[in-house]
């Protein structure tokens, strides 16, 4: 449920109107890298004549992320405000808090399931049909690729790249087996077993296959490069040097509809709650009395 409570906040703290038309909510800061002993000069803020305390948005700082000390206090007070919106309309309603086990073994507070309560009874969202599902996937097939793989082998120079004598020797190790592969480049395996020093040397420097993310990103960058069978320059990473073959090389290909169907209906879904409770926070927001916090209502960017 903290999720959920997260979500709106979150949402809402993205959208908000951070004007600076408004100069006691951003104070100047020091630009250098200590925390900054300043404090930030804020005006009382409260909801409809309930105060939030500055006790209360200090305390919240600590879960609102953010690049500046100002703007983790506005991005504090801003989640502190929803809160109490929320909050104050599941009383004026008269709801009643369930609090509920989350997945995580962990029990919902009181407030928390008020503002579930409140969001369920409140918020509307329409559910994508199968025809909408399809049009997304038409309209978006390259999010659906699976990845390509490469079949390749290599031979390792082993040495850390920082290493001022290693490397160097390891460059040139790689560059004396180059000239021998460029005469004779069936020896590869035959040089792999006898030369690499990685684990792979044992099967000829096989390394199966090889999908992204699974290397380094100079021994990707050199898979995506090569042409199958052609061997290539010696390639530095921070393990070494590497002569590289690919032997075999397979496209992504897309992804049937049926395959996928399950995660974009829990994309859409998703992007729609967050849109329609944004759009619930920002209408709460237009018809509340809020003091010290400038932040937009109804007709603001919150709820496009």
């Amino acid at each position: 449920m903290k999720a959920m409570v997260t979500l709106v906040i979150d949402h809402a703290a993205t959208r908000a109107d951070h004007s600076h038309d408004h100069p006691h909510e951003h104070a100047p800061l020091a630009r250098d890298t200590a925390p900054s002993r300043e404090r930030v000069v804020m005006s009382p803020v409260s909801v409809n004549g309930v105060a939030i305390s500055r006790k209360a948005i200090a305390a919240e700082v600590q879960n609102a992320p953010a690049k500046t000390p100002a703007e983790g206090w506005f991005n504090a007070t801003l989640a502190l405000v929803v809160r109490e919106l929320l909050l104050q309309e599941a009383h004026r309603l008269g709801l009643s808090a369930d609090p509920r086990l989350e997945a995580d073994g962990r029990r919902e507070t009181e407030e928390e399931a008020l503002i579930r309560a409140l969001l369920a009874q409140e918020v509307r969202t329409p559910e994508a049909d199968e025809a909408a599902l399809r049009r997304f996937y038409d309209n978006n097939r390259r999010r659906f690729l699976s990845a390509p793989l490469w079949e390749a082998e290599h031979i390792l120079c082993a040495a850390r790249r920082e290493d001022a004598v290693a490397f160097p020797a390891a460059r040139e190790r790689a560059q004396t087996l180059a000239a021998v592969l460029a005469r004779a480049p069936e020896r590869f395996a035959e040089l792999a077993r006898a030369q690499s020093d990685c684990p792979s040397a044992g099967v000829g420097g096989s390394l199966g296959q090889i999908g992204p993310g699974d290397t380094t990103p100079e021994f990707e960058a050199a898979l995506k490069a090569l042409t199958p069978g052609v061997i290539s320059e010696p390639v530095e990473t921070r393990y070494g040097v590497h002569l590289i073959r690919v032997n075999r090389h397979v496209d992504g290909r897309t992804l049937p509809f049926e395959a996928v169907r399950d995660q974009i209906a829990a994309y859409l879904a998703d992007h729609v709650t967050r849109a329609a409770h944004a759009q619930y926070v920002a209408l709460l927001i237009g018809r509340a009395d809020i003091q010290g916090i400038a932040l937009g209502g109804a007709d603001s960017p919150l709820v496009q």
